[in-house]
């Protein structure tokens, strides 16, 4: 019946190779996820975020004086035109904080100062634009909601540090800043999800890298992609507040047939490298914070789910405990993610325009039988 001569693919596209990429490596069988082949772990224990992006961007770590540059050129993007915080001014507070970004990227289109070159060096310029005033806008609209003051930028603070200061409108411990550092590395990318694919879809009809964004965070909007961390946090309060057994209150779902966010994985078929590190800094962060008891539950509820149902956390448990003791509330976890993978999806957007094909697959027809003709209205 279909015209179609390729082989239909699985359902989801499941294991489908789409294109070809030298960004981000993955290998599910042995948890391995690497940037421009560098691996996670080592990226996550000697690395910084603005050096992650540079890796992303220009393909290759910097030395000393391209990343004194980029960090200079991320500090100096600190900054958003008044119409944008008058925009974030005039949405309802209860506007889902996704739905404000999503809005508040695509306006941010009109004010760039490259918004109708398309080249490469222009899209790297709009990358780390992006990159800089992505947690402004995510710090900036949760403080307005909150009737607080917007809180001016510090050009003297790290990426972490400067988001975490716009958000809590106080300075971050060390151990806060570089936890959050880390949870940005660990985000940075993750090959073809949903959101990046969104991302490249839009980049191919050579469309702008703010438009491109925006559909990817309109993806990331999702709660099949984006929100379950937000998921597993809501489990946690829940447990802290009916002072429940976390391995108690997981049996219980498990009988009702409920899915326990945070765990398994489309790609890895053991423990998602990303969950390694987040879950020494829930507990490092608990510790230093005095706040030793989301982790904890998070520990107990880890340990039954592996041993019930042979599942590993991934990179949504642990991130839930982290960003709570970070002041970061649940609605804000997926903006928090977007805050870090604005340097993935903008890597891949640069690259699908620096070799550029329109992305038009096909689909395996399976309607009515064809020639099917038309019957006029009177007869039908």
């Amino acid at each position: 019946m279909s015209s179609v001569t390729s082989t239909l693919g699985p359902k989801g596209l499941e294991g489908v190779v789409a294109t070809s990429s030298t960004i981000c490596y993955i290998d599910g069988d042995r948890g391995v996820l690497a940037y421009r082949g560098i691996d996670i772990h080592e990226l996550a224990d000697h690395s910084s975020f603005e050096e992650t992006c540079y890796l992303l961007w220009f393909g290759r770590l910097p030395n000393q004086s391209e990343l004194k540059d980029l960090k200079e050129r991320l500090a100096q993007e600190r900054h958003l035109d008044p119409a944008i915080i008058g925009l974030l001014r005039s949405v309802p507070s209860s506007a889902l904080p996704m739905d404000v970004m999503r809005t508040a990227v695509s306006a941010l289109g009109i004010y760039d100062a490259d918004e109708k070159n398309n080249d490469h060096d222009a899209n790297v310029r709009k990358a780390i634009r992006l990159t800089s005033q992505i947690p402004m806008l995510v710090a900036a609209y949760d403080r307005i909601r909150k009737g607080k003051p917007v809180v001016e930028a510090d050009r003297s603070m790290s990426h972490s540090g400067n988001f975490l200061w716009q958000l809590n409108g106080t300075k971050p411990s060390s151990t806060a800043e570089r936890a959050l550092d880390i949870a940005l590395i660990l985000h940075a990318d993750h090959e073809l999800n949903a959101s990046t694919f969104a991302a490249r879809v839009t980049a191919a009809t050579l469309s702008d890298m703010h438009s491109a964004i925006t559909s990817a965070i309109g993806a990331l909007k999702g709660p099949l992609h984006g929100g379950a961390n937000e998921a597993v946090f809501r489990i946690l309060d829940a447990i802290y507040r009916k002072k429940a057994d976390p391995v108690e209150h997981i049996r219980e779902m498990l009988a009702q047939k409920k899915k326990v966010p945070g765990f398994g994985h489309r790609v890895y078929h053991t423990e998602d490298p990303r969950a390694t590190h987040l879950r020494a800094m829930s507990r490092d962060l608990g510790q230093s914070s005095g706040q030793p008891q989301w982790y904890e539950m998070s520990e107990k509820i880890e340990a039954f789910v592996r041993a019930e149902k042979k599942l590993n956390a991934n990179v949504d448990f642990y991130s839930a405990s982290t960003y709570h003791v970070l002041g970061i509330d649940e609605d804000m976890f997926t903006p928090v993610f977007a805050v870090s993978r604005i340097s993935g999806w903008a890597a891949h957007v640069i690259e699908q325009l620096d070799d550029n094909r329109l992305i038009r697959p096909r689909a395996d027809y399976q309607g009515p039988e064809y020639p099917s003709h038309y019957v006029a209205i009177e007869k039908r």
